[in-house]
């Protein structure tokens, strides 16, 4: 009789990032453009290490006995990890979903270019957030490297980790936890991305990128008006939001967004060294604006509101809120999706949700030698988000070499393309 393989505890956030699926696909994935050829032979070589090195990677999502788990696999069960899709062949963005319970908890696809190899590192939400998925990238390319340099090179293997938010919730008294709980508003949900119908549909992706100089003229508007580009592009969403519902009861009435916040920032020490997890949260902001309000109108209500909720306990609530739901065990959290699932189809409505990542260095991921020798440059960092249907809808943020990038992953069929579309057209002409 095989021994039982070994088993991590899975924490609430973990839980709850897995159990999203009811209500989008959970999968992420970041997109490297090279201008050059990667050695296929080393890449699978390092995502086979990185897999070998680190317990939760090599692991699937599994409940036994009613309790969640890590659960690791054998290397047999790797079988996929990397993909090589020769030249010639269709990309198809985004990639294909990542199963959670399967294990391992990466995917690496390498696709041969003309113009040089595009790579795209795939992982799910319950397993890390959108920093953990870059984290996770640069894990693989320093791997890949060390293979470069040294045949023998193996990462130096992680013992397992403490992946809950305990080391969050040290930093607050009893009392204080009671009072951030307290005081937390429950969420509201007021409105909703426009759908044609509910239901599945085949995954897309939609994005504008925006020259160096948009980027500048949103800082220098910030500038003038005490806001962060961050604050410019939460008005901005609001306000294309509002039009593309177009919508009467929308003018002048408080309608919310939830936007995130990385919780590594304002916690850890060295949030750079933290290993992939979830470590982020999402919030809720509420704002009204009149038919035809311009950015200089909102940019106020939006500063307001979000000096507001960065000086409080950010996260705090969340993770009390997450924790107790767990106290219940798996039947409380599976019912409190049920509920959750029950109240958008009743009242249709879903409040849409932003989230702005911030600027990928490339610094972070080179060098990467070619598969000639020649250290290859990157060219482009995409984050292709987590794919919505009716009633989510998800927009990211991100910037690269001074260009910015607002990106949604949406399934065609209740959602229309040209309703997307649309949408950021809208979005482009609200920002400066």
């Amino acid at each position: 009789m095989s021994p039982s393989p070994a088993r991590h505890p899975a924490p609430a956030f973990d839980v709850f990032n897995v159990y999203f699926e009811r209500i989008y696909d959970p999968t992420m994935h970041v997109l490297f453009a090279f201008n050059g050829e990667i050695d296929g032979d080393i890449m699978r070589e390092a995502t086979k290490r990185l897999i070998a090195s680190n317990p939760y990677i090599r692991s699937r999502f599994a409940e036994v006995d009613g309790q969640p788990f890590w659960e690791e696999t054998p290397e047999e069960a790797w079988e996929g990890a990397f993909v090589l899709i020769p030249a010639g062949e269709a990309e198809n963005l985004p990639p294909p979903p990542l199963d959670v319970r399967s294990g391992p908890q990466v995917r690496v696809s390498l696709h041969r270019r003309a113009e040089g190899d595009l790579l795209a590192v795939t992982c799910h939400h319950g397993f890390c957030d959108a920093a953990g998925a870059t984290t996770l990238a640069r894990h693989l390319f320093a791997t890949y490297r060390g293979i470069v340099e040294d045949p023998d090179f193996r990462p130096i293997p992680v013992e397992p980790y403490d992946r809950s938010t305990d080391r969050i919730l040290a930093f607050y008294s009893e009392e204080e936890r009671k009072r951030a709980l307290a005081g937390e508003e429950p969420f509201v949900d007021r409105w909703r991305f426009p759908a044609k119908r509910t239901g599945r549909g085949t995954p897309r992706v939609a994005c504008r990128t925006l020259s160096p100089d948009r980027l500048l003229l949103a800082k220098e508007f910030g500038k003038r008006h005490g806001a962060t580009v961050n604050d410019v592009l939460i008005g901005a969403f609001f306000l294309a939001l509002q039009r593309i519902r177009g919508d009467p009861s929308d003018r002048g009435a408080p309608r919310s967004l939830l936007t995130s916040a990385d919780l590594r920032r304002r916690y850890l020490k060295h949030p750079g060294e933290c290993p992939p997890m979830n470590l982020s949260i999402a919030y809720e902001v509420t704002f009204s604006a009149d038919e035809g309000a311009r950015l200089e109108d909102i940019i106020g209500q939006v500063t307001e509101v979000t000096s507001r909720r960065k000086a409080e306990s950010p996260g705090l609530a969340a993770i009390l809120f997450y924790e107790g739901i767990m106290a219940g065990g798996m039947p409380a959290v599976r019912a409190f999706f049920d509920g959750m699932i029950e109240r958008y189809r009743r009242s249709g409505l879903k409040n849409p949700v932003f989230s702005n990542l911030g600027i990928f260095d490339p610094d972070d991921y080179l060098p990467v030698p070619g598969r000639d020798g020649s250290m290859l440059d990157l060219l482009d960092i995409q984050y292709l988000p987590c794919v919505c249907w009716p009633y989510g809808f998800l927009m990211t943020a991100s910037t690269f070499r001074g260009r910015l990038t607002v990106m949604t992953a949406y399934e065609e069929g209740p959602y229309l393309t040209t309703v997307v579309e649309h949408y950021l057209g809208y979005l482009d002409g609200k920002l400066p």
